[in-house]
């Protein structure tokens, strides 16, 4: 009998958990194998992120495995963030995560005295079982859904991102010196008469990098001729502050990256360290880890060599003046700053060598546009605007990649372990759609079945003047797969680079900081193996474990273990998963705050783009406002539509009306949902005619066509949506009598469990 269980445990699978709003989920397989569906009777028994065993049961109608749930390794969910309600004199949390589909019960005396509607964060007391609802207590009370900030409050819970320092690591912080001391000079190289600038956006406040360029010259017979370029670039030098292992090395860790919100920062290092000692201010010494390298005339790194320095900055720049001082040079912004003009000069015309070595290169430059969020003194939207970017930013682009080129090899060479940036090329099936649409377009994308970068980087450079470049060039950035950290390096394919990593900001992300301690180590002919204090959460970021775990899988050294490359592979996956998490983060507050701005304008009509197309409608950008809404599919007529993925296309099945990437829409806010952060909108009127993409399309196969939702569907799952978000005052709506909202008077029913 004993043998007959370790059998049995033996098949089964482990891994984490991943709730769907929609109430099934999935299970993250530790193995990295496909995840397994679980449906919403298994996700009964757990709360999204619990660590299982689960066998597999069979197979879903889409052919994806199924499984149940068997043990629950781990419960990881031990707190959460909802709003308190009370339901006929009971008092419930219902989370802010649609992932967690239970609502908290919370007995008498649990609720710390908060009213009802407010937000608060709830302690897990007793795990869900399967016909037992989860319970707990309220230990923090943040306020009303309306308060300013509230939404970033709310999304760091939501998504667990450490935003509290420890004790210990504030103490550390405190003890370090406001200077750098003079004892910390010693072995270092003196680049203060060098005049290094930091060049940034207007609103940025820790400097990592700091940048100086002057020409190699070689004289001559028929004069002096450049021979190429010196380049040093700067970065703080972090590791020098911060210890393997200490109190700020464990909260840095745990955090991987600062975080970004609009008008607030969680910094992944203290105030102290990251605004302070670290950041490379004007007129001030600090510490700094240096790439001082040489650079062709054609481009190309001749050679590099790494060292720490101490140095003080000539000036903070921003992209504005620089480009302002670069493109006028007798204007006032170049004499404002004629004292660093010609090193910025000198910076631009290495840039335009480092820019035709890039694309000789063949690496992929993606145009797209981005936003990003003015907001007024209450933290609400005052207007979304269109990020500029000029040579200035480009020129620091290209500096920071030099760097982070020269650091990879540096460590290839060395034969240590590292991070690496890894990119690895696109998926067959993601690939095989890209061609299918491109050809109903006549555009073909060369190279086979495994295209090169420079194929990539030719299709752009060839649709660049079309009207549809931008939608044609997302499509392609869709078809990509994301880049991670790892040890095992599989080269960077979007950059075509062969190997990479990050070197430049190691006062905001955690692999920078890992890999000057790895440079480091080499200088110092010693090795040096990290300690890890987290685990990756991989039902937080799945697109990013799965990523890394594939790239570890794919590219893991055959035969004995290399001494060390287990905790590497540990951090790789750690740092991949914290970074998905603050982007899920960021983008979870920019939807909030957009979904607010749209639901006073409940009613209104504006025109926009088709900026993708799913299974169960169209997703439309507005003109000018750069927000993104909803067209379900139900919305687009009465018939059944079928989806074709590969070519971005809704198709009446009776009328053949088809909706597809690049239409030009006319649509109404019919909808917002505050706490789904979703935005529907009415279809008014359509000219498909005037789609941006070509209006020749070939039959898609049957084979390729997928329904979408009926409408009898789509209105039963949008029932059962309004019913739950009517109990939160959050949705907005156009119905007979105008729009609903937090004000109207809307019946409370019970969620269906």
């Amino acid at each position: 009998a004993g043998l007959l269980l370790v059998a049995a445990r033996a098949n089964l699978l482990s891994g984490q958990v991943q709730g769907h709003r929609d109430g099934f989920g999935f299970l993250i397989r530790d193995d990295g194998a496909a995840d397994l569906v679980l449906s919403e009777h298994e996700m009964s028994k757990v709360l999204h992120g619990d660590r299982v065993l689960a066998r597999i049961t069979g197979a879903d109608r889409r052919g994806r495995p199924e499984g149940e749930i068997v043990e629950v390794i781990e419960s990881r969910t031990n707190k959460l963030v909802g709003r308190l309600l009370n339901e006929r004199g009971v008092m419930i949390v219902v989370p802010e995560d649609q992932r967690i589909a239970h609502d908290i019960l919370i007995p008498p005396g649990g609720s710390m005295a908060a009213e009802a509607g407010q937000v608060v964060v709830v302690e897990i007391l007793q795990q869900p079982q399967r016909y037992v609802q989860p319970v707990g207590r309220v230990v923090e009370v943040l306020g009303a859904i309306d308060d300013p900030g509230m939404e970033i409050e709310i999304a760091v819970r939501k998504f667990a991102v450490p935003h509290e320092f420890a004790d210990a690591a504030l103490k550390l912080a405190a003890a370090l010196p406001d200077a750098v001391a003079q004892k910390d000079l010693g072995g270092r190289v003196d680049l203060r008469d060098v005049p290094l600038v930091t060049i940034d956006g207007e609103d940025a406040r820790d400097f990592d990098d700091a940048v100086y360029c002057e020409p190699i010259v070689q004289a001559g017979r028929a004069g002096a001729r450049n021979k190429g370029w010196r380049l040093i670039v700067a970065i703080a030098d972090v590791s020098h502050y911060v210890k393997p292992g200490d109190a700020l090395d464990v909260e840095a860790q745990n955090r991987s990256t600062s975080v970004y919100f609009p008008r607030r920062v969680i910094p992944m290092l203290p105030e102290k360290l990251s605004n302070g000692l670290c950041s490379l201010k004007p007129e001030v010494d600090r510490l700094v880890m240096v790439c001082d390298c040489v650079i062709t005339s054609k481009g190309a790194i001749d050679a590099y060599q790494f060292y720490p320095a101490v140095m003080h900055s000539r000036a903070r720049l921003t992209y504005t003046d620089v480009w302002e001082a670069l493109s006028v040079p007798e204007g006032k912004e170049a004499e404002r700053l004629a004292v660093v003009l010609p090193h910025l000069q000198n910076l631009h015309a290495l840039y335009e060598v480092l820019k035709r070595a890039r694309d000789a290169r063949g690496a992929i430059d993606l145009d797209t546009t981005e936003t990003y969020i003015v907001c007024d003194p209450n933290g609400r939207i005052e207007k979304i605007v269109p990020r500029a970017r000029n040579d200035a930013h480009k020129l620091i682009e290209e500096c920071m990649l030099a760097a982070n080129v020269c650091t990879a090899d540096f460590i290839a060479r060395a034969k240590k372990q590292g991070l690496y940036r890894v990119h690895e090329g696109p998926t067959p099936e993601r690939l095989a759609n890209v061609r299918t649409l491109l050809k109903t377009l006549g555009l073909t994308l060369d190279g086979g079945e495994k295209p090169t970068p420079a194929d990539y980087a030719r299709l752009l450079k060839q649709i660049k003047p079309r009207p549809d470049a931008q939608l044609l060039q997302t499509v392609m950035l869709r078809s990509m797969q994301q880049a991670v950290y790892s040890p095992h390096n599989a080269g960077h394919f979007g950059l075509a680079y062969e190997a990479y990593t990050h070197f430049t900001s190691p006062i905001r992300r955690y692999p920078d900081l890992l890999v000057h301690r790895v440079i480091k180590s080499v200088l110092a002919k010693q090795t040096y193996v990290p300690e890890v204090s987290g685990n990756p959460d991989a039902a937080a970021a799945p697109a990013a474990a799965r990523a890394a775990l594939r790239v570890l899988h794919s590219h893991r050294p055959a035969g004995t273990a290399v001494e060390g490359i287990a905790v590497w592979e540990k951090l790789g996956l750690l740092c991949s998963a914290n970074e998905r998490r603050a982007d899920d983060a960021s983008r979870d507050v920019e939807a909030w705050l957009k979904s607010y701005y749209m639901r006073e304008r409940v009613g209104e009509t504006y025109t926009g783009t088709v900026s993708s197309v799913v299974p169960f409608g169209s997703f439309i950008v507005l003109d000018d406002l750069f927000i993104e809404g909803l067209v379900h599919v139900s919305e687009l007529g009465s018939e059944y539509f079928l989806y074709n993925e590969a070519l971005h296309e809704l198709r009446g099945e009776r009328t053949g009306l088809r909706y597809r990437l690049g239409d030009r829409l006319t649509v109404q806010v019919a909808r917002v949902d505050l706490e789904a952060r979703r935005i529907d909108f009415k279809l008014v009127k359509t000219d498909t005619r005037k789609s941006l993409l070509a209006s020749a399309v070939q039959e898609p196969k049957d084979k390729e066509r997928k329904r979408g939702e009926s409408v009898d569907e789509r209105r039963a799952r949008q029932a059962k949506v309004e019913r739950r978000q009517a109990r939160r005052g959050q949705l907005h709506k156009i119905g007979k009598k105008g729009v609903r909202g937090r004000d109207s008077k809307v019946r409370a029913t019970k969620r269906g469990r």
